[in-house]
C-alpha cells in the first residue's frame, strides 16, 4: 500500500504529519487532523487601511502619473503598474493587517529543477517581511531544496502522483488544490497565490498585489489584442466556452492570487468545470487557464496586474514594461514535460 506524506520545515527542523492510504485510484492528499482555526469560512476582508503616524513618503498627486498605460479597468478595479502606487505607503498599511499568504505550487516530476531558483529569489522579492507558507506539491519530496527562510516564512511539501501528460499535471494542480484548501491550507492562511513554479522574482513582488481577487494580464496579449482575437475557449461544447464578442482582458494562469476563501471558489470552480468537459470527452484548449478566464469574465477581479507580474525570458521587455517582478525561465520543454514538446 502506497503512502502519503505532509513535510513542514521553517529553515531548520523538519515535521511530518501522516496522510491516509489511498483509497481509489488517485488518493487524496490531506492532514489527519481537524482544522481549528478556520477564521470563519470566508471572514476574512481588509479591515480601515490604517498607516503608521509619522511615516515619511512623498506626497502623492492628483493630475500626475503613469500617461503611457491605462491604469483602471472599466468596473473601476486599479489596474497595477510600476508608479501607480507607493511601496512604503501600502506595505506600511498591510503589515500593520499582518495577514497569512499561501502560495501553492506544483514541482512534479522534472520540474523540482526550478524549485531553488522560484524559492531562493522568492525569499529575497515576494512579500519580503510578510509571513508566507509555501506549498510545495510534487512527486519526489527528496529533492525539494532547504532554503533559508526569514521569520515566519516557511514550506509545506505536500506528495502528490506523478503524470504521464503535462496536461495532467495541469489539470490535476486544481484538484489537488482543492482538497488541500479544504483539509490544511484554509486553516493557515487568509490569502492564497497560485504561480508556475518554472519561474524567477527579480524584482519587488509586494503588498500592492492583494485583494479579493487579483489577475495578472497574460504578457501576449495585453497591448492591442481584440478580444475576438483572445485565446478563450471558443468551442461551445466546452464549459470554458467564451463568445467572440464578449471579453475583457486575457489572464495567465501562470499567477493569480486572493483571498483565501474566494480562491477557493475559483479553484475548485476550475477543478469541477475541468471535470465536466472530461465527462464529456472534451478538454479545454488551454485547461485550467480557460475555465480561469471564463470565470474573471463574468466575475470580476477586484485588481488586475499588469505584466510585470508575470513576464517571459523569451520575450523582449517591451517599453511600458519598467521592471520584471517575476519571469518564466527559458526551458526545453521537451526535456521537462513528461510527454515533451510545447
Amino acid at each position: 500500500m502506497q503512502t502519503w506524506g505532509i513535510y513542514v520545515y521553517t529553515g531548520g527542523s523538519t515535521s511530518t504529519f501522516s496522510i491516509c492510504p489511498p483509497c481509489y485510484e488517485e488518493p487524496e492528499p490531506f492532514v489527519n487532523k481537524a482544522v481549528t482555526n478556520c477564521p470563519g469560512n470566508g471572514s476574512w476582508r481588509i479591515g480601515v487601511m490604517k498607516m503608521q503616524a509619522g511615516l515619511q513618503y512623498p506626497q502623492p498627486s492628483s493630475l500626475k502619473g503613469r500617461t503611457d498605460v491605462n491604469s483602471v479597468t472599466n468596473w473601476n478595479a486599479p489596474l497595477v503598474w510600476e508608479g501607480t502606487f507607493d511601496p512604503v505607503v501600502i506595505d506600511n498599511i498591510y503589515r500593520r493587517i499582518n495577514p497569512r499568504i499561501a502560495v501553492v505550487v506544483f514541482a512534479v516530476g522534472k520540474y523540482t529543477r526550478f524549485l531553488k531558483g522560484f524559492l531562493e529569489t522568492g525569499e529575497k522579492y515576494f512579500l519580503y517581511g510578510f509571513r508566507v507558507t509555501y506549498y510545495v506539491f510534487t512527486d519526489n519530496e527528496q529533492e525539494v531544496p532547504k532554503i533559508a527562510l526569514g521569520e515566519g516564512r516557511k514550506i509545506s511539501v505536500l506528495t502528490v502522483p506523478s503524470a504521464k501528460r503535462w496536461q495532467d499535471v495541469v489539470l490535476g494542480r486544481m484538484k489537488w488544490a482543492t482538497i488541500a484548501i479544504e483539509k490544511q491550507i484554509r486553516g493557515e492562511a487568509d490569502y492564497l497565490f497560485m504561480m508556475d513554479i518554472d519561474s524567477v522574482f527579480h524584482n519587488r513582488f509586494g503588498a500592492e498585489s492583494l485583494s479579493q481577487l487579483s489577475a495578472v494580464l497574460h504578457r501576449g496579449y495585453y497591448q492591442s489584442t481584440k478580444r475576438e482575437d483572445f485565446p478563450y475557449e471558443r468551442r461551445p461544447e466546452s464549459k470554458a466556452y467564451i463568445p467572440p464578442d464578449e471579453g475583457d482582458y486575457y489572464y495567465t494562469a501562470a499567477v493569480w492570487g486572493g483571498y483565501l476563501e474566494d480562491m477557493y471558489k475559483l479553484v475548485r470552480y476550475c477543478y469541477e468545470q475541468s471535470e465536466e468537459d472530461a465527462k464529456n470527452n472534451i478538454e479545454a484548449v488551454w485547461q485550467e487557464e480557460s475555465h480561469l478566464n471564463k470565470y474573471l469574465l463574468y466575475n470580476k477581479p477586484t485588481k488586475v496586474l499588469s505584466s510585470e507580474y508575470l513576464w517571459s525570458d523569451y520575450d523582449a521587455i517591451k517599453p511600458e514594461i519598467k521592471v520584471v517582478r517575476i519571469s518564466q525561465v527559458v526551458k526545453d520543454y521537451a526535456k521537462v514535460r513528461p510527454n515533451g514538446g510545447m
